[in-house]
């Protein structure tokens, strides 16, 4: 017995194709087709931050205190014979303007390559001014500003060391910060000669919460007692109130060799003993979190010292809180050549109102007994007073050359 033919109203198909309705009948069909249909997931647009903006203008500059970006960049220059006080405020004008510029996206003046400045991504530059600089401005510089101290544990090169003029450049896009130096660099170059040149890396912007310390390439969490930001802390520690110095600071960039290829023989034990921090959490020897003080007295079942002491916290501490700063460091890594594995380090970069109190102690201590001295090395070493930030239409350097 054949089954009853049943009615069927037209098929979507039907409505695609015209075949049974037409005109404003078909329309409305494909209106209800449209509405019943499951809605594709809508993918979120992604995310950018190439139009991040840090300010250029104010009391102090910016790369001090504003959070370290991706990438860096520290070019030291040297000045041409001849170079006068005039010439350095024309200088500082000049690089004043493009860094103005580039840092809020805009192309420098007569930027052949205006593109590559549109996306700052959180672009600072920041200036130093080394005792070369001071002296041909005919001033007078913090009686801290000059080469450190000679320290047992130096291995200093002279292509990594001092300078007249240092240049630090960040951002979180390396395209931007390579722009960027270009600019500057083409219109220094009728002033000053490239010293040296170090580039160093963080983790990328978004890989990590921000707050996070950041860790070396040995694993170490590398920062973890830096006075905040914003803080009557921070500001009594980094901010100088002399003279010309005045909203400015002390700039120490120390470049430490660190050997991998040894290091990665220790035990993990060894490597928290050496440094008295576990390096997953980077708690102290002593348990709790990373933040939290350690013990020093603790002892051992034995007797010893929980964090030894050769540890390099141990060492870095001091009863005095007067003996502190504020670190702003970068990894580096290089071609290796022969039977090395890597060519890696630490740009150590650290700012503090007055250098000789305040790093010379820490870093006289580190010398004398520190275990990671077995495995770091500072090949360069250099000292910069960082002006004041400025106002528009002023320029950076004015309160000693203007």
């Amino acid at each position: 017995m054949s089954r009853p033919t049943r009615s069927r109203g037209p098929s979507r198909r039907q409505f695609l194709l015209g075949g049974t309705l037409t005109g404003a009948g078909a329309a409305a069909a494909l209106g209800i087709d449209a509405a019943l249909r499951p809605r594709l997931a809508e993918k979120p647009e992604p995310a950018l931050h190439g139009g991040d903006v840090v300010p250029f203008h104010g009391a102090h500059q910016a790369g001090i205190a504003t959070d370290a970006q991706a990438h860096g960049a520290f070019v030291a220059l040297d000045l041409r014979e001849g170079v006068n006080r005039d010439d350095l405020a024309r200088l500082m004008r000049i690089l004043t303007d493009d860094a103005a510029r580039l840092t809020q996206g805009e192309p420098a003046l007569a930027d052949s390559e205006p593109e590559l400045a549109e996306h700052p991504a959180r672009l600072t530059v920041t200036f130093g001014f080394g005792p070369g600089f001071v002296a041909r401005a005919g001033g007078s510089g913090p009686s801290w500003l000059g080469p450190l101290p000679a320290y047992g544990i130096d291995r200093l090169a002279s292509g990594f060391s001092h300078g007249d003029l240092v240049l630090q450049i960040a951002s979180d896009d390396p395209i931007t910060l390579a722009h960027a130096l270009r600019m500057l660099l083409k219109d220094a170059r009728s002033f000053a000669t490239v010293r040296w040149t170090q580039r160093g890396f963080r983790r990328a912007h978004g890989t990590e919460r921000p707050g996070t310390t950041m860790r070396n390439l040995f694993g170490q969490v590398d920062g973890t007692t830096n006075p905040v930001p914003g803080t009557t802390d921070f500001d009594e520690l980094v901010w100088s109130s002399d003279g010309w110095l005045a909203g400015g600071t002390g700039m120490v960039i120390r470049r430490i060799r660190m050997d991998l290829d040894t290091w990665d023989e220790l035990d993990r034990p060894g490597r928290e003993a050496s440094v008295g921090r576990t390096l997953d959490s980077g708690a102290p020897l002593t348990g709790g979190g990373e933040h939290d003080a350690p013990d020093f007295e603790a002892t051992t079942a034995l007797g010893f010292p929980v964090i030894p002491v050769f540890a390099h916290m141990r060492r870095a501490r001091s009863a005095d809180p007067r003996e502190r700063f504020f670190r702003r460091a970068y990894n580096y890594d290089e071609r290796a050549t022969g039977e090395e594995i890597s060519d890696a380090g630490l740009i150590f970069v650290t700012f503090q109102a007055d250098v000789a109190r305040q790093f010379e102690p820490v870093q006289r201590r580190l010398d004398e007994l520190d275990l990671l001295n077995e495995w770091t090395t500072p090949i360069g070493s250099a000292v910069f007073a960082v002006p004041p930030g400025c106002d528009e239409g002023g320029f950076v350097g004015e309160t000693l050359l203007g």
